[in-house]
C-alpha cells in the first residue's frame, strides 16, 4: 500500500501496459520543463492507450493553436473546476493562471469566484458561458452563443470555449471520484 505522500489516487491500479517510448519521452520532457511529472499523467499511466488519448486531447485543447490564449484556456479550466470543487484541477490550473498572468491575486480570485476577478468583458463573457456549460448545458440557446459573438468571439472560438469547459467537467469528475492528489510543487508556484 502506498503512503499518502506517494498516492496519486485512492485507486490501486495494476500496470496493464508498459509506457510507450513516446510517453516515456513525454514524462521526461515534463520532468525537464516542469520539474515534475503531473500526477494526472501518473494516474493515467496504468494504461498506455488511455494515457496517450488523454495527453493528445489535453495538448490539443490547451496548447494547440487557438484564438483563445493559453491564459484564457486556463481561466476556463479554473472557473469550471471552482464550480465543481475539484481540488486537483484548482491546485494545478490555479498555479498555471498565476504563472501565465504573473498575478497571484488573479489566480486566487479565479479559484474562489471568477466573478470578483478584474477581467476584461470578453473574458467574463467567455467564463459565463463556460459556467453555463458546467451548470446547465441543456439551457444553452442561440442567445447565449450570440453573447459570445457580440463579445468578439468567432464560432470556432465558441467551439474551443465549449471544448475546454466540457473537458474540465470530465476531468474534474474523474479527479474527484478517484481522489486524485495534485503534486505538492503546485502549491508554491508563482506566489
Amino acid at each position: 500500500m502506498k503512503t499518502p505522500q506517494e498516492a496519486v489516487t485512492a485507486l490501486e491500479l495494476e500496470q496493464e501496459t508498459p509506457l510507450s517510448a513516446a510517453m516515456t519521452a513525454y514524462f521526461a520532457k515534463c520532468q525537464d520543463k516542469l520539474g515534475m511529472v503531473p500526477n494526472v499523467l501518473k494516474a493515467y499511466a496504468f494504461n498506455n492507450e488511455k494515457l496517450e488519448a488523454f495527453v493528445g486531447f489535453y495538448n490539443d485543447l490547451m496548447l494547440a493553436g487557438s484564438n483563445l490564449s493559453k491564459l484564457e484556456r486556463e481561466l476556463i479550466a479554473v472557473a469550471v473546476s471552482s464550480v465543481n470543487k475539484c481540488f486537483y484541477c484548482l491546485t494545478a490550473h490555479g498555479a498555471a493562471v498565476r504563472q501565465l498572468s504573473g498575478d497571484p491575486v488573479l489566480g486566487e480570485q479565479m479559484v474562489m469566484n471568477y466573478r470578483v476577478a478584474d477581467l476584461e468583458p470578453r473574458q467574463r463573457a467567455m467564463l459565463d458561458f463556460a459556467i453555463l456549460v458546467t451548470e446547465d448545458p441543456a439551457r444553452i440557446v442561440e442567445a447565449d452563443r450570440q453573447k459570445l459573438r457580440d463579445a468578439g468571439f468567432t464560432d470556432r472560438d465558441i467551439w474551443d470555449i465549449s471544448s475546454v469547459a466540457a473537458f474540465f467537467n470530465m476531468t474534474n469528475r474523474l479527479a474527484s471520484a478517484t481522489d486524485m492528489q495534485p503534486n505538492p510543487e503546485y502549491h508554491g508556484l508563482a506566489r
